[in-house]
């Protein structure tokens, strides 16, 4: 019996291909650092069983009908907002993702840029550099205290409460907004539940973890930022589109807020020139939350195994529809 056909929309790691060479007939983008171009795609995917992608891969109605033997699409990602999932299900195709493999990691991440936006590190590191550091003096480069102050988490998932755990460490006040109040939680993690207004308003740090829909585009806007302290920092590891740029841009440079983190935005990549990239207070990635070694192999390895599950007639390990 022939082996099923897959298309992998990016170079990865050799001991990920090993693994799929046993079950499938690969065909693969050869470019670790570059999108696979819209056109590659659409011709690889025509006579392919399972396709495994990557956010950066717009997997909707006009891909699905050049594809009309496939079975499984694995998004090597906790977010699936790249994929048509409404007409992948009218096709009966499987759509998987990868959450939890990269819970730890992102939270991880998501307290880094707390911290470096809060104690303006890179800012205090180009001082340096740029050779500005020519004495001490009561308030150079201050930032705003961590311990003791009130974190506002938006969207208790995983990656919120392992949040949780280290802000913990730093005797943070604790304060969450869900969809659904989690009165288990609150009493397990010592938190506690506020609507949205209620939160921006209280907390000193706010850290958004929900996962983009069309429902919370822009949830985050000039209204929102308003409310918030002028002593705030606003930190996004979840999606771009939830928060508003150009509201947030105007929020930054007016004091409205004091400072932002940001591992993501709402077209990726970034432009060079976009106006948040001009502001000292505001520290940005490149959508990092989950660059860990262990981690992206991990996540590479799930949704392997999830294409092996499918396509031997077994059932999804982590499906989405």
């Amino acid at each position: 019996m022939d082996k099923p056909k897959i298309y992998i929309t990016r170079k990865l790691p050799k001991e990920i291909i090993n693994n799929l060479e046993e079950y499938f007939i690969i065909s693969m983008w050869q470019e670790e650092d570059v999108p696979v171009p819209r056109d590659v795609l659409l011709e690889n995917v025509k006579d392919i069983d399972g396709l495994f992608c990557l956010l950066t891969e717009d997997i909707n109605k006009e891909l699905l009908d050049k594809a009309p033997n496939l079975k499984i699409i694995s998004n090597m990602a906790v977010g699936y907002n790249n994929v048509d999932v409404e007409e992948a299900k009218k096709r009966n195709i499987i759509v998987t993702n990868t959450p939890g493999v990269l819970t730890e990691t992102t939270a991880d991440l998501t307290f880094t840029l707390l911290m470096t936006a809060a104690r303006r590190i890179v800012e205090a590191s180009s001082y340096l550099n740029e050779g500005n550091w020519k004495t001490w003096s009561p308030m150079q480069l201050t930032g705003q205290d961590i311990h003791g102050a009130t974190l506002g988490i938006i969207g208790l998932g995983r990656i919120g409460e392992a949040l949780v755990k280290r802000a913990k460490g730093f005797d943070m006040n604790i304060i969450y907004n869900n969809r659904e109040p989690k009165p288990e939680k609150e009493r397990e993690l010592g938190i506690q539940y506020r609507d949205l207004n209620s939160l921006l308003k209280e907390s000193d740090f706010v850290c958004i973890l929900i996962p983009y829909s069309p429902n919370v585009y822009h949830l985050i806007g000039e209204k929102e930022l308003s409310m918030m302290k002028s002593t705030a920092v606003l930190v996004n590891t979840a999606r771009g589109g939830i928060v508003n740029e150009s509201a947030l841009y105007n929020a930054l440079k007016n004091g409205v807020i004091w400072g932002a983190g940001l591992d993501v935005f709402e077209k990726e990549p970034v432009s060079l020139d976009h106006p948040l990239l001009t502001l000292k207070n505001v520290v940005t990635l490149p959508h990092i939350g989950s660059a860990s070694i262990n981690t992206r192999l991990k996540m590479a390895e799930l949704a392997s195994n999830n294409l092996i599950k499918v396509l031997s007639g077994e059932e999804p390990i982590t499906p989405v529809s």
